[in-house]
């Protein structure tokens, strides 16, 4: 299996690029989230891949970290879940997300995927919420969710008890979290809060 691919990007479409490497352009299918990751530079970049071999087929996925990867294997090792359908799920959420909702099993948040229904969704969560539960918490990114999740709770509640009003206090904290910023201490986001609050 060929594991990873040293290369530089010469085309960068929707639902895959071209890897050029060693004389030779790979056309390496990502997802949306995956191309989106990778750095817009002429220098060589790093993409891990998995070769998926069906019949007279050959497809090559690329992925950028271990986590999409490591996600899109237990995806298509679900019945009726092609690499096709894997994809489109890992463009439509990222790993550590749809690991999280699987765990909760939140049917309504993976139905708000493009290409899957109830059905699926269930199919989804009935098989993959032990492995989930089961793999270490780290290497699935769920530890740091559940940090950043905490953080915005406390961050929120502090806003509140300073007399903000709770929606007021989570569109500010949203924004943090658009913008990369909901991280490090608790008083420090509370600042960069309360100076969008401010405005």
């Amino acid at each position: 299996m060929i594991d990873q691919i040293l290369g530089i990007i010469e085309k960068r479409l929707s639902s895959y690029i071209v890897l050029s490497t060693g004389g030779i352009g790979l056309k390496v299918l990502m997802s949306k989230n995956g191309i989106d990751s990778l750095p817009k530079t002429k220098k060589n970049v790093k993409v891990l891949t998995h070769l998926h071999v069906r019949e007279d087929i050959l497809n090559l996925y690329g992925f950028y970290s271990i986590l999409e990867r490591d996600t899109f294997l237990l995806l298509i090792s679900i019945s009726g879940i092609g690499p096709k359908l894997a994809l489109t799920i890992l463009s439509g959420m990222k790993p550590s997300k749809l690991s999280s909702y699987i765990i909760e099993g939140d049917v309504k948040a993976l139905t708000g995927i493009p290409g899957v229904g109830s059905k699926t969704a269930k199919r989804i969560i009935i098989e993959l919420k032990d492995k989930f539960i089961s793999i270490d918490h780290d290497s699935l990114g769920i530890q740091e969710n559940l940090k950043e999740q905490q953080l915005f709770n406390d961050s929120v509640n502090a806003l509140v008890s300073l007399g903000y009003k709770n929606n007021n206090a989570k569109e500010a904290c949203l924004q943090l979290e658009k913008n990369g910023e909901l991280k490090g201490e608790l008083e420090a986001v509370i600042k960069k809060a309360l100076s969008l609050l401010v405005l």
